[in-house]
């Protein structure tokens, strides 16, 4: 994975997981910015983001992919 800046605006470009099921429930949005990731919650972006460095979002990306991470 390659961490790369935001558009050229500046400011984070959000997404959600191709996996969300576009309803609006309960769902996470990520952007890349920094050399990281931005993690914030799609239902309140205004109560903040969460920094992830790159190092740490490969791994937690790598371990979702193979399943082990339990609900």
């Amino acid at each position: 994975m390659t961490i790369e800046a935001s558009g050229g605006s500046g400011r984070p470009v959000w997404f959600t997981s191709s996996y969300s099921n576009g309803a609006g429930g309960e769902c996470v949005e990520c952007a890349f910015a920094g050399g990281g990731a931005l993690v914030r919650d799609s239902k309140g972006a205004e109560a903040g983001v969460i920094v992830v460095g790159s190092d740490a979002w490969r791994f937690f990306v790598q371990t979702v992919k193979v399943g082990g991470v339990a609900r």
